[in-house]
């Protein structure tokens, strides 16, 4: 039995302590999978963020956060892993409940790997410093890593709790200040996650929650003078306004966008190793991903049996309730992304690409819920909407290839470049294609494999800055140089 957990009504977060929106407005959270309305949370609008980035510049240039020092600082991040680690049971309910993801990803696989990210950017608090520089003439020249200042966070619905971890977790580790917008349909482990944040002491306005829509909240800490970083994961075309408005105030600025990724299997692959990657790129989190392998290419060669072993394992892949320890896909996360996903396949059906599987609505309990069947096309060219467009859900499209090179430029035919993997039996190959491949992580005989050590971020349209591992920590950090006369 998954345990269940009380849901209060949500209030914004702001300088240690819960309160409503100034407007007094409020807005439904909805879980997908039963269409009913888990609670209400506070509708904050640019008068609440005006709040908030006042709280966090204070904190951040006169509160105990800004003479702490890089070990204090480290040892509190540890704990908020930890504490997250402790209401493990809870923050999975909630992010399954909100999501319609299922609780099996969200115990076991999502909220443990969201307390790793919190504890291994603890560990690099006090390990950040400067250099000393052999410059001309009878000088000292060294250089320190500072903070920027003030971090907006915008995450995703798709992976609300893990996604914000990547931007909190470097950010308050290296000095920052954060206020996390998250995204309307999934706020609720982000304002659980304000409640561990002081729960383990942290000063009031270093961590602080905005909720309501993207358009006022989310706009209003992308416009703010009072914000010198913005860190916004979502679709490509958001990610575009974010950075136009972001030039105005000439902030700094990391996207983590969109996706086509390409799997390309290789006539020498292990074909049922291959499709059970491949199950994984697509279905993993019903597709709702933006690393999703959302491209299956195949030599020709292999084709058939590659397609056979993943059809069979795909018709055995049931929607159901998302609650449910044995459900392996949930439904998608909103009315909308339902609608998204089934006008994809009505594309794929008249562009000529041939359905194999599902394709349809599913019917789970009572007929309520967003569910959509795992859906395969077989025979889509590259120049089809189902291979071109991100559709977020589960849907693949199968592309066949007749050698290495026509993989590679069928892999490359993109916008995109997040993410991509190879499976083949021969090394060098391997390592030929990973070199090849335009995009940001590249994974060789398996698929969705993360870490919080090993970077992660786009080329292209999907994309600039990394997140994860010790890269993520440029994102966060000035440097700045400084001179001393030696001259008596």
């Amino acid at each position: 039995m998954t345990p269940t957990f009380p849901v209060a009504p949500g209030q914004l977060f702001i300088n240690g302590k819960g309160q409503d929106a100034l407007s007094g407005e409020t807005f439904e959270i909805l879980n997908p999978a039963t269409e009913a309305v888990i609670t209400r949370c506070a509708k904050g609008d640019a008068r609440d963020v005006d709040l908030a980035v006042a709280a966090a510049r204070k904190a951040f240039e006169e509160g105990p956060w800004a003479s702490m020092s890089a070990t204090e600082r480290g040892r509190f991040v540890h704990k908020i892993g930890e504490l997250v680690l402790k209401h493990a049971d809870e923050m999975a309910y909630l992010e399954t409940i909100q999501t319609g993801k299922t609780i099996s990803e969200s115990r076991n696989i999502e909220i443990p790997m969201a307390a790793d990210v919190f504890r291994y950017f603890a560990g690099w608090a006090d390990k950040l410093h400067g250099e000393t520089i052999p410059v001309r003439g009878n000088h000292f020249c060294y250089s320190l890593r500072e903070p920027l200042g003030v971090v907006a966070a915008i995450p995703p619905w798709n992976f609300p709790l893990l996604l914000s971890t990547w931007k909190i977790a470097p950010a308050l580790a290296t000095g920052n200040v954060v206020i996390l917008k998250p995204a309307s349909q999934t706020p609720l482990t982000a304002l659980r996650l304000a409640a561990i944040c002081q729960e383990a002491g942290l000063p009031d306005g270093v961590f602080q929650v905005v909720t309501g829509p993207g358009g006022s909240v989310g706009m209003s800490l992308v416009r703010h003078a009072g914000v010198d970083k913005v860190a916004f994961t979502g679709e490509t075309t958001t990610g575009q306004t974010v950075m136009r408005e972001c030039a105005n105030t000439i902030k700094k600025l990391s996207l983590e966008l969109g996706g086509k990724s390409p799997n390309v299997v290789l006539g020498d692959a292990d074909p049922e190793a291959a499709a059970r990657g491949a199950q994984v790129g697509i279905f993993y989190n019903k597709g709702e991903v933006c690393a999703a392998g959302s491209r299956l290419l195949v030599e020709e060669s292999i084709h058939d049996r590659v397609m056979e072993t993943l059809i069979g394992r795909t018709k055995k892949l049931v929607p159901g309730d998302p609650l449910d320890p044995k459900t392996r896909l949930g439904p998608v996360a909103s009315k909308d992304q339902l609608a998204k996903v089934m006008e994809y396949v009505e594309s794929g059906k008249k562009e000529g690409a041939k359905l194999v599987a599902g394709g349809a609505p599913a019917k789970v309990g009572g007929g309520k819920g967003y569910f959509v069947e795992p859906t395969i096309f077989d025979g889509v060219q590259p120049s089809m909407r189902i291979a071109r467009e991100e559709i977020f859900g589960p849907v693949l499209s199968v592309i066949a290839f007749k050698d290495l090179d026509d993989a590679i430029r069928k892999a490359n035919e993109t916008i995109y470049g997040l993410a991509s993997a190879v499976w083949t039996r021969d090394v060098k190959k391997a390592h030929y294609v990973a070199k090849r491949l335009k995009a940001g992580t590249v994974w060789v005989n398996t698929y969705n494999i993360y870490d919080p050590a090993a970077s992660f971020g786009g080329y292209k349209m999907s994309g600039f800055g990394r997140e994860l591992g010790m890269h993520a920590l440029e994102q966060y950090t000035e440097v700045k140089t400084v001179w001393v006369d030696l001259n008596l």
